[in-house]
């Protein structure tokens, strides 16, 4: 997978309020451009699985969508398998599938096992095959008694089980999954998350995940793309995404004697029971660990990184400048 100055700008009809403007509107409309995607670039190769992070509105769906086919980009080129994307080739759509957990796929007033058949029909399958791949699918996401039921009739839980399914009937060969576990329990969750580590391990394939749950990231995939204002904010592996973004670190102590005042050492986070938590500069981490040691003789300490979701929340802080904010892991060609 390809993509080079990736774009994608939409026309948006402004006006002021008032009858007096909605009048003028009908003889001379006024509009806006929004870049939901602005210049983006980077490359995947088969087989990678990639979290695809960034808050809400920063151009991730939009981004799927193009790369899907659903979406004409407004300027740069992608190329998935070879194909551009929005041309919509048979053969290219035969061999990826895009699951949005907030959009419904599946019809909604047929039982989830007729939606089946009609993918069979459209994708071609052999029966051999289809009835295999079901079959395997349904058990694994223990949705056996969900299948004769309209979809209209499903939790949204339920029925981002039977999505799932569903995309991977034909499997595909690129996964374009945005919020797949949205709804879940987090039983469920997990085990979406082993299922996706073994379909990528048996059949080597691409997958592209948009996830609020850090935990699906933090379980599937080694490197992030992360993306802020449309734009390319980091691509590199996920375990340098702290060291580039975040600049402390995290010591937890617990102390052969409670109620003690650590603020001297640090920034105290939390405190429980004996256990204390400072934030202090990752510069000064070693120095203060060592200091903590030497005066309190501690039963236990730890030096981490902040919590992921920590560090995502000060990445998507970092402002939309040119160049603020620079990849620093190697794009992958």
């Amino acid at each position: 997978m390809d993509v080079t100055g990736l774009g994608k700008t939409y026309k948006v009809p402004v006006r002021e309020a008032g009858l007096k403007a909605a009048l003028k509107s009908l003889v001379r409309r006024e509009h806006r451009e929004v870049h939901a995607v602005s210049d983006l670039s980077f490359s995947i190769e088969r087989g990678e699985m990639v979290g695809f992070l960034g808050p809400n509105g920063a151009g991730k769906t939009t981004t799927l969508k193009m790369l899907s086919g659903l979406l004409h980009p407004s300027s740069g080129q992608a190329r998935v398998l070879g194909y551009e994307p929005y041309r919509r080739d048979r053969n290219f759509l035969a061999q990826i599938t895009l699951v949005m957990g907030n959009r419904n796929q599946l019809q909604w007033d047929l039982p989830v096992v007729d939606s089946f058949e009609m993918n069979r029909a459209i994708f071609g399958i052999a029966r051999p095959d289809f009835e295999a791949t079901r079959d395997e699918l349904i058990d694994l996401l223990e949705i056996g008694h969900l299948v004769t039921k309209p979809v209209r009739n499903l939790s949204l839980g339920e029925r981002m089980k039977a999505e799932i399914c569903g995309s991977l009937l034909h499997r595909p060969q690129v996964l374009f999954l945005d919020e797949p576990t949205i709804g879940l329990d987090v039983t469920m969750q997990k085990r979406i998350r082993t299922f996706l580590a073994e379909y990528n391990a048996r059949y080597g394939a691409t997958v592209m995940l948009t996830s609020h749950y850090m935990a699906d990231v933090t379980a599937l995939c080694k490197r992030v793309i992360v993306i802020h204002h449309g734009k390319l904010l980091y691509d590199g592996p996920l375990s340098e995404l702290a060291e580039r973004f975040e600049t402390s670190k995290t010591i937890g102590v617990t102390l052969a004697e409670p109620d003690r005042d650590l603020s001297g050492y640090g920034e105290v986070v939390a405190v429980d029971g004996a256990r204390v938590t400072l934030r202090v500069s990752r510069a000064e981490a070693s120095t203060v660990a060592a200091r903590l040691l030497a005066d309190l003789q501690p039963t236990d300490l730890t030096i981490e990184d902040p919590p992921i979701d920590d560090v995502i929340e000060r990445v998507f802080a970092t402002p939309d400048e040119p160049g603020s904010a620079q990849p620093t892991g190697k794009q992958r060609g």
